[in-house]
Parts: structure tokens; C-alpha cells; sequence
């Protein structure tokens, strides 16, 4: 089992008192042109920009390939295992959709790309159903702008 669902769970009210702080940041993700390939292959999108290193090389600024938007978007889920506690009691949690989702900067094949969350609300909406928004911001290593920001909206389950 991977560490990340491993923490220790903290109790509801410690969790919302969190609301406004930086939870953390994530680890380094690579995005390497296997994994840009892969995530082409699934979603069938196979731009030039994405999967032909020498075209994108000739004919865009980027210099190199660049990962989908999505597939940045899509190691959210990665990141933010790593970084945002465990409530305990809860039984699942699931993705409710974003309020605003931009995309910055490209992220070049071989960059690597971290997570930095802040939760900026947690409120109940039933006795056992939590709504919250984190605000992330994914990191390219060694950029000055970051790959997408994003206003996140989950819901937690409780028994």
C-alpha cells in the first residue's frame, strides 16, 4: 500500500481550522515524454505539440514537447494525497469540480512539477458530507510561473 494513505487521521474540527493556511506541498512529479506518450494514448490526443519532440522542436516556442494541460491537472490527485490530511471517520472522499481551473505555463517534457495547497474552506453541508475548496498552485521546478492554478472543490464522506 503507498504511504500516502497511511497518515495518521486528524479530527474534523482540526481540519477546519486549518482553513486559510498552507497544508503543504507536494513532492516532485515528472513529466517525461513516456508519460506524456501514455497519457496521449489514453485520451487520444496525439497534437504534435505533445508527442513528436522533433516537430515541436521546429515549429514552437516551447523548444520540446509539452504535457496535455490535463495531465498536469490530472497528478492533482497524486499531489494532494501526499499533502492534505486524513479526517478521521471519513469513508471516501470525491472530486465535486473546480470553481477556476487556468493554465499558466507549459510544462516541458523532463520538467518536474510539484503541488503547494491551501485550504480555503471547509464547511459541512449534511452531518456527514463536507464540502471543501483548496487552492492549488502546481509548481514547474525551476520556472518562475507556475504550470496552472486552480480553485479545487471536493467532498468528504463521513459514516
Amino acid at each position: 500500500m503507498n504511504e500516502v494513505w497511511k497518515k495518521p487521521p486528524i479530527t474534523l474540527d482540526a481540519y477546519q481550522a486549518m482553513v486559510g493556511k498552507e497544508i503543504g506541498v507536494s513532492s516532485w512529479h515528472l513529466i517525461d515524454q513516456p508519460r506524456i506518450d501514455t497519457y496521449a494514448d489514453v485520451i487520444e490526443d496525439h497534437q504534435f505539440i505533445h508527442v513528436d519532440p522533433e516537430r515541436a522542436k521546429k515549429e514552437t516556442a516551447f523548444g520540446t514537447t509539452i504535457a496535455h494541460g490535463f495531465l498536469t491537472m490530472s497528478l492533482l490527485s497524486i499531489m494532494s494525497y501526499e499533502v492534505m490530511p486524513v479526517i478521521a471517520g471519513t469513508t471516501m472522499g470525491v472530486n465535486y469540480g473546480f470553481d477556476k481551473l487556468r493554465f499558466i505555463s507549459p510544462v516541458r517534457s523532463g520538467k518536474r512539477v510539484r503541488g503547494r495547497f491551501v485550504l480555503a474552506e471547509a464547511k459541512l453541508r449534511k452531518p456527514n458530507e463536507l464540502q471543501s475548496r483548496t487552492n492549488v498552485t502546481v509548481e514547474i521546478e525551476g520556472e518562475d510561473k507556475p504550470a496552472l492554478v486552480a480553485e479545487w472543490l471536493g467532498l468528504i464522506y463521513f459514516a
